[in-house]
Order: C-alpha cells, then structure tokens, then sequence
C-alpha cells in the first residue's frame, strides 16, 4: 500500500436534516478524483482507505456517512432520529459532497455496505461515475439480511443460538435485525447495550470464515459498538430502503461504466454468486474470486484493490 498521507482540506458539510457530514481530502489536489464509500452502514472512513490511493496521482475524498465517525448528531446517542438516514439520503449527500469540492465525475470505491451504496449511487447518477471499483460486494437484498441473520447459523449454530436468544423468545422466528432495532431503541440503557454488544459479537462471528481471524477491535467502544449496531439494524430491517432486487435488475444503467468486482470464495456470509449475477448484468465489469479470501480486504484482496486503483490511476 501506499505510504501514509494526511489530508490537505477537511470540513463538514451542511446536508439538511440537522446533519454535518464529516469530509476529507488528500493526495493531489490536480489528480484525478477518487470517492470512498465505507462498510457498515456506520463503520466511518478510517484512515487506511487512504492508502490504496497513488497521492501523487489521486486526489481521494473520504467522509462518515451520516450518524458515524465524526459525522453529527451521532447515532450512538439514541435520542438521534434515524428516519433521516436513507439510502436515498446518503446518495443526497454524496452528491452534495461533489459539488461542494467541485467535482464532475469520480472514481468510486466501496466495500461490504460501500459496494450497496456505491451501486445505488453509480445506477442514480451514471453521468457522475467514472469507474466503480468494489469489494465484499453485497447488495444488501431482504436474501442476503435472512441469510446472513438467519441461514449463517448453519456454519456458526452455537454461536447463531446465543444471537438468536438474545431478542424476546416471541420474536426469534421472525426479522431478527427487526427485533434488535426495537431492543436498541429500548427505553433501558442496559437492554440497548445488551443488545449492541449481542448483534456485534454476530457480526464478528458471521465474517469469521477464513483461518487466523481475529476479533474487530473497534467492538471494544462503546460509543462505535452502539453505532454500529443502531445503523447495520436500521438499513437491514429496511433491506437497503431499495426495492428488492433494484441493484441486480438495473445494473444495465451502469453500461459504459469499468468496473471491478472483487470477492472471496471464502466470503460465506455474503456469498459470490452475488457479486456473479452482478457481473452477468454489467458487462463492463471484471469480476475476480479469490480462492484464500473471506469477507474484507485480507488474503490479497486489498493487493488488488490496489491494482485496480493504480490501472485507472490515468485514465480521464
């Protein structure tokens, strides 16, 4: 990866709703335009995403979507409404975001939720896109929240029954992201952090799938944990606030669009037939299966989303 780089402007933006979205810039501010989109929803953009960027010939926009990060109100405060953080919202901001920095069209990196509202953003705004590189792909549908929250106790049982035991036993054979979204908007802080810390050791159980992983550090916080939980619940119990299927059945909006897709075999939980079917509906993209990698950027998929990266580093 590239060396460490600081940015060279940083701010937050004003979006409407009461919210100000942290935003960073770096590289070259000549160089050509580059977009991160980070996981979660609510993970906020750390700052490795920097160092998949050549700095001499990007120049990479980073920010935390709305409720993360350093982005305000944060979701971590259950008193901050969530009704105004949507899909189609994020996708208001990105925009946003664009014109504030005077930007025409950009590079799109995204990953796990990012790869979600990347596409959405790509299939919204084609004209703005200039290529989508995307890993640990996912479309967030209401299949891949019920296999993930649900058929991922096949792989995990005793670690799935303690996730599944920790929602109200008349809620355990419905929507679980639904029963854990209303216990973290429980009235009671100690039945809001059960909860938090309940839906966070699923998540780091879920992705666990490949030798050598090692627990997410960042569930040690409090204040990311019930974030995290509060922002992954409220997308997932809302498929994506998208119509089922949209990102699959409209991937023709992103034709003349390069794209790379790149994924684990080892990815159960968001497993490669979907980033498969994406790439049979997009023939612009270039979809490459890892055979050793699982979910995230270890096993060589961070080493290509470098390649990627520097292969469009010059094309206008």
């Amino acid at each position: 990866m590239y060396e460490a780089v600081e940015p060279y402007a940083h701010g937050l933006l004003d979006v409407g709703d009461g919210q100000l979205v942290y935003w960073e810039t770096c590289g070259n501010p000549e160089g050509k335009p580059a977009v991160v989109l980070h996981g979660g929803p609510g993970s906020g953009a750390t700052p490795g995403w920097r160092r998949y960027f050549d700095p001499a010939r990007y120049r990479v926009v980073l920010f935390d979507q709305r409720g993360c990060g350093r982005s305000r109100p944060h979701a971590a405060d259950p008193a901050v409404d969530l009704s105004v953080n949507t899909t189609d919202h994020l996708i208001a901001d990105i925009e946003r975001l664009r014109a504030h920095l005077g930007v025409d069209r950009w590079l799109v990196l995204g990953a796990s939720w990012g790869s979600t509202l990347g596409l959405a953003y790509a299939q919204r705004h084609p004209e703005r896109v200039s290529e989508l590189v995307l890993f640990s792909v996912v479309t967030t549908s209401r299949r891949e929240v019920e296999w993930i929250t649900r058929e991922m106790g096949r792989i995990f049982p005793a670690e799935w029954v303690r996730f599944r035991d920790g929602v109200p036993p008349a809620d355990r054979d419905g929507d679980l992201a639904d029963a854990y979204a209303r216990l973290l908007a429980d009235a009671d802080p100690a039945v809001r952090e059960r909860a938090a810390r309940d839906w966070c050791a699923w998540e780091d159980t879920h992705v666990g799938t490949v030798p050598g992983h090692r627990p997410d550090p960042r569930y040690a916080d409090p204040v990311f944990r019930m974030a995290f939980a509060r922002l992954v619940t409220h997308y997932w119990r809302h498929a994506a606030f998208l119509p089922d299927g949209q990102l699959l059945g409209e991937a023709g909006r992103l034709a003349g669009i390069p794209g790379v897709l790149l994924h684990g075999r080892l990815d159960i939980s968001s497993p490669p037939e979907i980033p498969w079917r994406l790439a049979q509906a997009w023939p612009d993209a270039r979809l490459e299966l890892l055979d050793a990698a699982g979910h995230g950027a270890g096993h060589g998929i961070g080493a290509r989303v470098l390649a990627a990266l520097d292969g469009f580093a010059d094309r206008r």
